[in-house]
């Protein structure tokens, strides 16, 4: 019984409503941040901070940012590039043409940005929903595709289209080694992450699940679904923003109009169907999976010794990612989250057998 509840009483308001409850998961959730802090600039080399780290810890945030809105709220939407390329651009255009402009504020300018155009097109699902509000959310993403790549204004009038940022700094500290930004990227994830989690045990959350398991019902006993939804939208598309803006900076370093395609909205939601929709935990799992598989599948056939060419490493790139979506929908659902929720149930019993 490593994971036994029995005997953890509570006996002040603020102990009851804390965001982890459970001792075993606050043990937990502060050795995984501090071996992330601390133990990982220790082990991992630049490779991986380059390859894995650094994006596994952005697309996550991007993928809790979709997670707020798909899975908490139950609203699909395909245009999470578009939220990032606005965050990404906007947070472009504060940096340079704002004299002394910091990084942070930067950011949250293309957050605030973000979560203005989020609003504009979350407005179609005070009418629709499903399949139709989908198409309404993919056609933002072929707006802000055009705007991005036919606007100069964006792009500081580029010729190439392509635009760059120099070194960061962040309180007089240069961000320009791959640790540095690790844990520049870490900071922010961490503390967004944990806003989120309350943010989703509140009222706001508890109305956004409301409106996803059954919006008549919640109209009925009080709930707005006009502020239910266009909060989901803002704060979602506010996330992926400041998200957008952090792949730009820190990642990419120089960007152009096509590393925010479609294809980025498709793989976010990909990871919160893998990781499990309206999880917190499963955001951070599908970021993983997502972003160590196409690794994997390019050094596994080297490690066995199969050639395998480039293009067909991203064939079957494709064809597991399709064949896990399927087999997640059909056998699972809810995704590596769960799992992660069954193997708690086993521990809670452990070492007995039901």
């Amino acid at each position: 019984m490593l994971y036994r509840e029995n005997g953890q009483f509570k006996t002040r308001y603020g102990a009851d409503q804390q965001i982890f409850p459970i001792l075993q998961d606050r043990w937990l959730v502060l050795a995984l941040i501090a071996f992330a802090f601390i133990g990982v600039p220790m082990l991992a080399s630049e490779y991986m901070f380059r390859a894995i780290l650094i994006p596994f810890v952005i697309l996550s945030l991007a993928a809790l940012g979709l997670n707020l809105l798909v899975g908490y709220c139950g609203q699909i939407s395909l245009g999470s590039g578009a939220f990032m390329a606005v965050g990404a651009y906007i947070a472009y255009n504060a940096f340079t043409r704002i004299p002394g402009m910091p990084v942070i504020g930067a950011f949250l300018i293309g957050g605030i940005s973000a979560l203005l155009v989020g609003i504009v097109f979350g407005i179609p699902s005070l009418r629709i929903r499903g399949l139709y509000l989908a198409v309404a959310t993919l056609a933002a993403q072929f707006f802000c595709d055009w705007v991005f790549a036919r606007i100069a204004w964006f792009t500081n009038y580029s010729a190439s289209g392509s635009v760059s940022v120099p070194t960061l700094s962040v309180a007089g500290i240069t961000i320009d080694t791959p640790q540095a930004k690790y844990l520049f990227c870490l900071t922010i994830v961490t503390v967004m992450a944990l806003a989120a989690k309350n943010i989703v045990r509140g009222h706001i959350g508890r109305s956004w699940m409301a409106i996803r398991d059954m919006d008549v019902a919640a109209t009925v006993i009080g709930i707005r679904p006009v502020t239910a939804k266009l909060s989901a939208f803002a704060v979602s598309s506010f996330v992926i923003g400041v998200a957008g803006a952090m792949w730009a900076f820190v990642h990419l370093g120089s960007w152009e109009p096509l590393a925010f395609d479609v294809n980025r909205s498709l793989n976010l939601l990909f990871m919160i169907i893998i990781g499990g929709m309206g999880s917190i935990m499963g955001s951070f799992f599908g970021a993983a999976f997502i972003v160590v598989l196409p690794i994997m599948l390019n050094q596994v056939p080297a490690w066995l010794g199969v050639p395998i060419s480039t293009a067909m490493a991203s064939h079957l790139e494709f064809m597991i990612f399709g064949a896990l979506i399927v087999f997640f929908l059909i056998v699972e659902p809810h995704g590596l989250a769960r799992l992660w929720s069954i193997g708690k149930e086993k521990l809670r019993l452990w070492p007995f057998p039901h």
